[in-house]
C-alpha cells in the first residue's frame, strides 16, 4: 500500500513537472524576443533613472518620484537644495519614503565650481563638506560634472595639472562621505574646435586625468553621444571597470550628418535614430558590470514642447527599447 502511494507521487509529480515545463516554454514562446531577453538579464546590475531636468520637465523631488513609479524608472537624480533647512527626521522620513516605494537615487551635480578663478574655487570647496554630509544623509553615493575639450588661455598640460589638483581637493571631501565624482569628456569636434587649446575629448584622456587624481573615488561620467563623437570603440569600452565608470548618459545622434559634424545640444532619444551602437555600447556596460544609473540627456526640442507626462513616458519607452537590446 505504501508502495503504491510512492509509485502514484511520483507519477503525480512527473505528470506536473511536464505540464508545469510545457507551461513556461509556451510563455515564452508567446512573450517573443523581447520576453525571452526579460529572462537573460541576470547579469544587469545598472538602473533606469530619471532626470526631468534633461527632459523639459519642472518637477520637485515628490514629482518626480511619482514619475518614476508611474512610468517603471528605478531610480531619480537628487535636488539637495529642497533638504537643505530640513531637519534630520524629515530627511529621514524622505529616504524611508523612497526605500518603500523602491526608488533610489542616481548622480548628483558637482555643487563646486573648479573652472573659475582660485577664490570661487576655494569659496565653494569650504562648503563642500556640509553638502556633502546632507548627500550622505539623503542617500546620495554619487555626484558628477563635466570638462570641456578646451581652453583659451590654459595649454593643455597647464588644465590637466589644475584640474588634478582641484579635483583631489574635491574627491578626498567626497570620499570622507563614502561619494564617488564622475567627469565627463566632451566629445564632438565641433565643440573642440572652439578653443585655442585642446584638452580631454576622449574616455581615454579622461581615465588619465582620474588616475593623475589618484584618491580611488573618481571615475567616468560616460555619455553615449560624446563616446560616438570621439570615434570610441566597444573594444575600449570593454577595457573599463565597473570601477572606472561612475555615472551613464544614453542618447541617440541625429540621422544624416556625419560624426564629425553633429553638435553639441542637438541630440535624439536612445534607440531612435540606429546612428550609435548601443547595442553594443548598452552590452558592453553589462560586460564590465556596471551598478549605477543610467539616464537619457536628449537636449531634443521636441521632447521639451511636451506635455511632461508624454515627455517621461517617451523617454521611459526609449529605456525600454535600450534595455531590449541587452543579450546576455
Amino acid at each position: 500500500m505504501i508502495e503504491k502511494k510512492i509509485v502514484q507521487s511520483k507519477e503525480i509529480s512527473r505528470r506536473t513537472f511536464c505540464r508545469t515545463a510545457a507551461a513556461a516554454i509556451t510563455v515564452l514562446h508567446l512573450a517573443g524576443p523581447s520576453g525571452r531577453a526579460s529572462q537573460s538579464k541576470g547579469k544587469v546590475k545598472f538602473f533606469k533613472n530619471l532626470s526631468p531636468g534633461h527632459l523639459g520637465v519642472r518637477a520637485n523631488q515628490r514629482q518626480a518620484l511619482e514619475y518614476a513609479l508611474k512610468y517603471g524608472f528605478e531610480g531619480i537624480n537628487p535636488n539637495p537644495g529642497e533638504f537643505q533647512n530640513k531637519s534630520a527626521s524629515k530627511i529621514n522620513e524622505w529616504v524611508e519614503l523612497m526605500k518603500e516605494k523602491g526608488i533610489r537615487y542616481g548622480a548628483g551635480g558637482l555643487p563646486v565650481d573648479f573652472r573659475r578663478d582660485e577664490e570661487r574655487f576655494k569659496n565653494d570647496l569650504a562648503k563642500l563638506p556640509g553638502q556633502a554630509e546632507l548627500l550622505k544623509q539623503l542617500g546620495v553615493r554619487r555626484v558628477a560634472t563635466w570638462i570641456m575639450p578646451g581652453h583659451r588661455e590654459l595649454t593643455y598640460l597647464q588644465q590637466f595639472k589644475l584640474l588634478t589638483r582641484r579635483f583631489r581637493q574635491v574627491a578626498k571631501v567626497l570620499k570622507d562621505n563614502d561619494i564617488r565624482l564622475g567627469l565627463e569628456f566632451v566629445g564632438p569636434r565641433t565643440s573642440r574646435s572652439r578653443s585655442r587649446f585642446a584638452f580631454i575629448s576622449t574616455h581615454i584622456e579622461m581615465m588619465e586625468l582620474v588616475e593623475a587624481i589618484g584618491t580611488g573615488n573618481v571615475g567616468l561620467l560616460l555619455d553615449s553621444w560624446h563616446w560616438y563623437t570621439s570615434h570610441g570603440t566597444i573594444d575600449e569600452l570593454l577595457e573599463l571597470s565597473n570601477n572606472d565608470v561612475v555615472h551613464v548618459h544614453v542618447n541617440d545622434a541625429p540621422a544624416g550628418i556625419d560624426v564629425d559634424k553633429q553638435v553639441d545640444n542637438r541630440r535624439a532619444l536612445p534607440a531612435t535614430t540606429g546612428v550609435i551602437d548601443l547595442k553594443g555600447f548598452i552590452n558592453a556596460l553589462v560586460e564590465i558590470g556596471y551598478d549605477g544609473p543610467v539616464e537619457c540627456e536628449p537636449f531634443n526640442r521636441e521632447l521639451r514642447q511636451m506635455e511632461p507626462d508624454a515627455a517621461v513616458k517617451k523617454t521611459s519607452e526609449s529605456l525600454n527599447r535600450l534595455w531590449d537590446m541587452i543579450e546576455v
